[in-house]
């Protein structure tokens, strides 16, 4: 049996969890899924980068140690991942010993081949990064080019590595492996940076604690990103007495494929390819670098003010439609835009009409024509009547072809194909037509038997995108849900004859405008999610940023690129505002309209998301505070002249008030 070695990156332990990082362990979990129904040995890692000076101050800033802080943002990952279901095989911590045996054993395999020298090392340092940079690559101001952030002159004695030595090395692997940098446009980035000339690079640090110690170097710790991407062999058991798994899944011709974020391109395709060169060890397959999750034009960042938290999301519509419309939406490798309004159009569209719809109409046609019951004559093969069969089979190849190159948006589109037809086909034939008529039974039960069974094909083919729900469609029709896809997707797997239940809606339809208005107002009735770091989070080897320890966490300090003029903070009107009248928005579960007195002429609507919270009748004559400048913005076909102000606790809404009686309209400053 062949393996099949698949990883995400492991993610820094500093931040609430959004779009952009849970979206990598899906398409890896997605992948697992698809190579284990194949048949192959599948291992596949994910975990947590726990090391480096940005942890250690924080840990400090709370008055924990920093494996303490660790622990409480490990212990959101594990509910994250089990609550979306992801089959991870293992989860590596940094922090582990049997990770810092694998570190010390890259390093001792790297000083053996005379790789590492101390040296003086000055230049432009971002601490995020926690990298240095030189003067081309740095913006305007001496900023970062990823947190847009100053980076500052550092001086340090440092263990260095001979990258340089690797540069011919590299060039070689990129040019008899193009394969090793995917998608194609961002191997030649990689060789064009390489080719520009590569020099030796700092991997010890002097002034963090909360690191491993480098051996032979008194005083010096392990540079993070030497560290941190040896995680992918220290949980193989590299370093450690156990090292049959590295045998099994490292040191072999099959796939082994790191997946990452585009943004930590350069740490996977140059650095580490060219530590394992220094160490002697055998090289991954790929390295994949998908796009970024864009809000706005904008990469989806608490740094760039968009930030799209999965959450709601999850809670409304579990983690399948989530995971469906990320999978859709992107072409692995580019970047794609989210919105609350595409995600509710895919999901009525593909998931709620297309299979949703299509399930329970050909089970009611069913259970109407056949007492309850599948078909009792299959339309088995290509005949006069239907095509279906051919087109399943073409699909079918089309799928793996799609899956195996990493193609998700593809081979979502072949699937769908064969159920556009499948539809297409019942309206064709028309069997609800014929159904009272005895003689033509035999062709009412081949039509619906063959529409049942390129749905049961379809809707097998969505098992690893679709892990929770697929299998109820495949019970609903009847069909069984297979470990492995075998002959699965061969058409005439579908049972004749066998009792079917009535079908429940598996994807209810959204009112969009409803659930846009919800979101929007919501999301005006919170304040900004806090992290538990004192900056934006630094990238790891995740590159994307991490659960938060606890919550509600403080507020982080803003940087001086972040902070407002007081010029800026008068541009804002707040408000002290009397409510006079409430009452819960029709066909809302959320939203809260308020007539508010804010010491004009005329009363003003406000729309807010509070229902859940409030009462509309002990709302009446309480003073709030208001957003008096905003824009108007229609919620539910009602004009909102203005924002309700209210802290968050627990998820819930907490309006803020004036200590004592004020008269509506005095500012709030």
């Amino acid at each position: 049996m062949s393996t099949y070695y698949i990883t995400t990156p492991i993610y820094y332990v500093n931040d609430l969890p959004h779009i952009g990082h849970i979206y990598t362990t899906m398409v890896t979990d997605t992948v697992a899924r698809y190579q284990r129904m194949r048949g192959r040995d599948v291992y596949f890692l994910t975990g947590t980068d726990e090391h480096g000076q940005n942890i250690e101050r924080v840990a400090e800033s709370k008055g924990i140690k920093p494996l303490a802080l660790a622990d409480r943002v490990v212990e959101r990952y594990h509910q994250l991942w089990s609550r979306l279901g992801m089959t991870h095989d293992d989860f590596i911590r940094t922090s582990e010993e049997r990770h810092e045996a694998g570190v010390h054993e890259i390093i001792r395999l790297m000083e053996k081949n005379g790789d590492f020298y101390l040296g003086r090392h000055e230049g432009w340092y971002c601490p995020r990064c926690e990298i240095f940079y030189t003067e081309k690559e740095l913006l305007d101001g001496n900023l970062c080019p990823i947190h847009k952030t100053p980076c500052e002159w550092k001086v340090e004695e440092n263990v260095f590595f001979r990258l340089s030595k690797y540069q011919d090395r590299l060039l070689k692997l990129y040019d008899e492996h193009p394969e090793f940098v995917r998608p194609a446009s961002r191997l030649n980035e990689v060789r064009s940076f390489v080719e520009a000339g590569l020099r030796d690079m700092s991997v010890s640090r002097t002034t963090v604690s909360w690191a491993v110690p480098f051996a032979g170097f008194e005083g010096h710790t392990v540079y993070v990103w030497l560290d941190a991407l040896t995680n992918y062999i220290s949980a193989l058991g590299f370093g450690g007495e156990e090292t049959k798994p590295f045998h099994h899944y490292w040191a072999t011709e099959d796939p082994v494929v790191h997946f990452i974020g585009k943004d930590i391109l350069r740490f996977h395709a140059v650095f580490w390819p060219a530590f394992l060169m220094s160490a002697g060890l055998p090289l991954p397959k790929t390295v994949w670098a998908h796009g970024w999750w864009l809000l706005d034009g904008k990469k989806v960042s608490k740094s760039a003010g968009g930030v799209v938290r999965p959450d709601y999301l999850i809670e409304r519509f579990g983690g399948d439609p989530l995971r469906y419309f990320l999978l859709r939406d992107m072409v692995f490798g580019q970047d794609a835009s989210f919105s609350d309004e595409a995600f509710i159009e895919r999901y009525n569209g593909d998931l709620a009409n297309d299979l949703g719809n299509t399930t329970s109409r050909l089970v009611t046609l069913c259970r109407r024509a056949f007492d309850g019951h599948l078909p009792p004559i299959a339309g088995v093969g290509v005949d006069s009547q239907t095509d279906l069969a051919q087109t399943a089979a073409e699909v079918v190849t089309e799928y793996h072809e799609h899956m195996e190159a990493f193609a998700f948006q593809e081979a979502l589109r072949s699937l769908y194909r064969l159920l556009q037809e499948t539809n297409q086909y019942l309206v064709r034939n028309e069997p609800w037509k014929k159904m009272k008529d005895p003689d033509a039974t035999e062709e009412v039960s081949k039509v619906l038997w063959s529409c049942l069974e390129a749905l049961r094909i379809v809707t097998t083919a969505l098992l690893p995108v679709l892990p929770q729900r697929a299998p109820q469609v495949l019970q609903s029709i009847g069909a069984p849900v297979p470990a492995k896809f075998g002959e699965s997707l061969s058409w005439g797997g579908l049972p004749t004859g066998g009792a079917l239940q009535e079908v429940k809606p598996l994807f209810p339809r959204i009112d969009k405008d409803a659930w846009i208005a919800e979101a929007r107002a919501e999301a005006g009735a919170k304040t900004e999610e806090h992290s538990v770091s004192e900056s934006e989070p630094t990238q790891s080897a995740a590159g994307q940023e991490s659960p938060a320890a606890d919550s509600p966490a403080k507020l982080a300090e803003p940087t001086a690129e972040e902070r407002i003029g007081i010029e800026q903070f008068f541009e804002t009107q707040l408000r002290v505002a009397r409510v006079v009248d409430a009452e819960k928005v029709p066909k809302s579960s959320k939203l809260m309209q308020l007539t508010v007195d804010v010491g004009e002429e005329n009363h003003r609507t406000v729309v807010a998301g509070i229902a859940k919270a409030y009462d509309a009748d002990d709302l009446v004559g309480k003073l709030v505070v208001v957003v008096a400048n905003l824009k108007p913005a229609k919620l539910m076909g009602i004009e909102s002249n203005g924002m309700v102000l209210a802290a968050t606790e627990d998820g819930q809404p907490v309006l803020l008030h004036p200590e004592r009686d004020v008269p509506p309209g005095t500012q709030v400053r």
